[in-house]
């Protein structure tokens, strides 16, 4: 037994006096590396090649410098770019109008028991005309300003969350639409 510790800390560089009867049973594998070959050198080059560095494998590592990532462009404020089919006026803003008429329809069917239909002939074109008008300006000019939606964007109202919430809306004014006018009245009839 004595061999075979004698052995073990000949590999790993470990002397016989540390071992104790019980660790002589342990595979030399198990027992940690006590010594580094001091001798390992590793050469960097800079990136134009005119350096050369040498450092030890054993000398605290330099924590090498990050990329500096590259600038953010800024949005065009072009009317054709902003406009676009992936732009980002035409979803933002007619998810906005739909979440607006959303809520005015189902709030008008609440207080008066009337469909959309109804609404929209009894003065409510004029009203829905109006406020798009005023909420296309009002979400356009930041937009021609060069402030983009993502800049302004911050813990639940996010960007992604408000054209995920217009999405919706489209899809519940134009359900809630079918569904009056297959129906043939309000969807809430109080």
């Amino acid at each position: 037994m004595a061999t075979w510790g004698s052995m073990q800390s000949m590999i790993l560089g470990i002397p016989v006096s540390n071992f104790s009867e019980k660790n002589q049973l342990v595979p030399c594998c198990y027992f940690p590396q006590t010594q580094r070959n001091s001798g390992l050198r590793v050469k960097c080059m800079s990136e134009e090649g005119k350096k050369d560095q040498t450092s030890s494998a054993l000398s605290d590592t330099v924590a090498t410098p990050k990329p500096t990532p590259p600038p953010v462009a800024k949005p065009s404020t072009k009317f054709g770019d902003v406009f676009a089919f992936s732009g980002p006026a035409p979803e933002r803003i007619n998810g906005r109008l739909a979440m607006i008429g959303f809520v005015a329809a189902m709030g008008a069917e609440l207080a008066n028991g009337s469909d959309i239909f109804a609404q929209l002939s009894s003065g409510g074109f004029s009203w829905f005309l109006g406020t798009s008008a005023l909420l296309t300006l009002a979400s356009i000019i930041p937009l021609f300003q060069g402030v983009s939606a993502e800049k302004k964007s911050n813990g639940i109202m996010t960007a992604d969350a408000e054209i995920w919430n217009g999405r919706f809306a489209m899809l519940g004014l134009v359900a809630l639409a079918f569904t009056e006018y297959v129906k043939g009245g309000a969807l809430l009839q109080v």
